[in-house]
């Protein structure tokens, strides 16, 4: 099996976001600054990474009936000590993520890399189809943030780019911007696609 190719179908070919348009909720949700997408980013990688690893090393001692609850309940294991971690060492990511980081167990990337790949492959590869799709999910999280960060407060992780007279375009920070800023990207990476194809 090649590592490398199951690493990098994630940052575009198979691309969570931009590409299979999952995680659509909390995309849009936490990408209104870098600070913010770098750590759901983080956070979703590492469940994804190390859920994926236990759930192919049990996947064929699953009984195949209860395997999605099995599958769940492993991945909220790995949310908990997360979220705890985060709660205990980052308050102030903690504060800005809220509801979104216990919320990781039901995202739908997390069961669709249980169910499509880790179930049916080794733990080496699924280590790197999991690192691979989280951190095409972080890069993607973060275009959209640096993006909505730069044109709705005028920072970049809170450090001002322009003078004092910059008028931001708040809009682009609430939720109408995360809306505009996925639309935009998803023609631009689009109309990429169909020249690429032509």
């Amino acid at each position: 099996m090649n590592y490398l190719k199951e690493f990098t179908k994630g940052l575009l070919k198979e691309n969570p976001v931009f590409v299979l348009l999952l995680g659509m909720c909390s995309t849009l949700a936490v990408s209104n600054s870098l600070s913010n997408a770098l750590g759901m980013g983080a956070a979703f990688t590492i469940v994804l990474v190390l859920s994926n690893m236990v759930i192919s090393s049990i996947r064929k001692i699953v009984p195949n009936d209860i395997r999605i609850p099995v599958f769940i309940v492993v991945m909220a294991g790995f949310v908990t000590m997360i979220d705890l971690l985060i709660k205990a060492y980052f308050p102030a990511l903690n504060e800005s993520l809220g509801i979104f980081i216990p919320l990781i167990v039901v995202n739908c990337i997390l069961l669709g890399r249980a169910e499509a790949f880790a179930s049916k492959n080794g733990i080496l590869a699924s280590l790197f189809d999991g690192l691979g799709m989280g951190v095409g999910y972080t890069l993607a999280l973060s275009t959209l943030a640096i993006i909505r960060e730069v044109i709705g407060a005028g920072t970049i992780l809170g450090y001002p780019l322009f003078g004092p007279n910059y008028q931001p375009a708040l809009i682009m920070i609430l939720p109408p911007g995360a809306f505009i800023t996925l639309g935009c990207v998803l023609a631009f990476l689009n109309k990429m696609q169909e020249k690429k194809a032509s």
